[in-house]
């Protein structure tokens, strides 16, 4: 059972776990949705939005720079929301009359400087102390190559960031010095406002949710691999590019389950020892799905089902080339893992409730290259290892690298989320199979990304 307070919740071992969930709708989906909305021109409903603060937050930016952003209110007992956007389109779009917050959201942050790049006003993007810390030197490089003018504090490290757009950009050809969806994205969205073809090049393939969606709108986006022909002699990874002057259309969209969020009960269920959870309509993107296949790498029992539309059986063209499924999932006895840069990377959001699953898996378990963590809502390394740690799992980080003994036998402890939704979720789940009370500190942390995360954990519990 679990009990929830403004500054502590407490969740004590489950007898066992039995329930279906419908689950948020995917933030980075969301977000990009009311985002690309925004730009192109007319009428956009986006249906199953996730309701989480991050994806609040963008909804506001977007209404601040001249969207009319209505966002219609679930019905009882949904979890997600719709939202209708019109839009005058990228050109109608106006100077925003105060500093734009973009709370705890870097996503928002970050994807809305590569649009209002190529605007040809000041915008200044700010958010809470968490976001602050934020690096953003890594979008201020190539906006800067592509014409547009930006400054930040911290000799241009950390926001808030104050952006001078223009029209027309330049095109680059830019590889990106760290693995990052948010950096490619904040280019190709300046991208559409520039004067030529711009190449994005990823020396390791990141979520590709941008370059979906900017198809599903009309814009000819090219993916192709990369190989020793490439600029650099560099061997793997990818190139996406996209001709500037695009138009962007108006769609109407539906947005799949968060996978994010089905990492927890993926995790829950294959740990606990009488556990079987169903998961609706999940997306599973092959650039976002690894955190199923490194399960199913450590032994996970993971029943895939993929969600078709059943008087035509094809999929749904609503939901914008974003394949959907759902996921089954039972008790199941882990084995450790050795995970490298590109599986960070491809895990980024999930590699907290990773840890607690290699915890408790047979054998060791090494993730190396995980450096990126510590730059998210907390310092995911440092945080991860603590609250685990005290739960009595063996954990050992050295740098970037982070090494689980593994066989752990949890008992309750308090934890701390440091205000990070995912730490929150993990401490959460990991007190559903330890012994005693597990108390996770500022646990309302996680309705940054999944406001009906502890309703769930009621409901699963039997």
């Amino acid at each position: 059972m679990s009990t929830l307070a403004t500054d502590a919740a407490v969740v004590t071992r489950a007898a066992r776990l039995r329930g279906e969930l419908w689950l948020p709708g995917d933030k980075s989906i969301s977000h990009r949705a009311l985002m690309l909305a925004t730009i192109a021109t007319g009428a956009s409903r986006i249906e199953g939005a996730g309701d989480g603060a991050d994806v609040r937050s963008t909804a506001a930016a977007c209404a601040a720079l001249g969207a009319d952003v209505e966002r219609i209110e679930p019905a009882v007992g949904a979890r997600n929301v719709d939202y209708r956007v019109v839009s005058p389109g990228v050109d109608g779009l106006q100077a925003p009359a105060a500093d734009i917050d973009c709370g705890n959201s870097g996503t928002s942050l970050r994807l809305l400087a590569g649009i209002v790049a190529q605007l040809p006003f000041r915008t200044v993007l700010d958010g809470d102390d968490s976001l602050r810390r934020r690096p953003v030197a890594r979008i201020i490089e190539p906006l800067r190559a592509m014409g547009a003018t930006l400054h930040a504090r911290a000799d241009d490290s950390l926001p808030p960031l104050t952006v001078f757009g223009r029209r027309p950009l330049r095109a680059v050809d830019r590889r990106t010095s760290v693995p990052s969806a948010q950096v490619k994205s904040a280019i190709l969205l300046a991208a559409l406002g520039a004067d030529g073809r711009t190449v994005v090049r990823e020396a390791i393939a990141t979520r590709d949710h941008t370059e979906r969606m900017l198809r599903a709108r009309g814009v000819a986006v090219t993916t192709e691999s990369l190989s020793a022909a490439e600029p650099e002699g560099r061997v793997g990874g990818v190139a996406v590019s996209l001709e500037g002057g695009q138009t962007v259309h108006a769609i109407d969209e539906r947005v799949p389950g968060d996978v994010s969020a089905a990492a927890f009960w993926l995790v829950g269920a294959s740990i606990h020892p009488d556990a079987e959870i169903t998961l609706r309509g999940v997306g599973v993107n092959p650039t976002r799905r690894a955190v199923i296949d490194i399960l199913l790498a450590m032994g996970a029992d993971i029943e895939e089902t993929p969600v078709i539309e059943a008087a035509r059986g094809e999929a749904r063209p609503e939901d914008a080339g974003e394949p959907i499924a759902d996921l089954r999932v039972r008790s199941a006895s882990l084995h450790g893992i050795e995970l490298g840069p590109a599986d960070v990377a491809s895990a980024i959001d999930e590699i907290p409730i990773l840890c607690l699953a290699a915890s408790v898996a047979s054998g060791p378990t090494t993730i190396r290259g995980a450096g990126e963590l510590r730059h998210k809502e907390s310092d995911r390394i440092a945080g991860t290892a603590a609250g685990l740690r005290a739960l009595g799992a063996d954990v050992d980080v050295d740098g970037d690298d982070v090494r689980l003994r593994g066989g752990a036998i949890l008992h309750g402890a308090e934890t701390d989320s440091l205000d990070d939704h995912r730490l929150a979720m993990t401490f959460a789940v990991a007190g559903l199979t330890a012994a005693g009370r597990t108390t996770i500190g500022r646990p309302l942390s996680a309705s940054i990304s999944y406001p009906g995360f502890f309703d769930d954990l009621g409901r699963v519990i039997s």
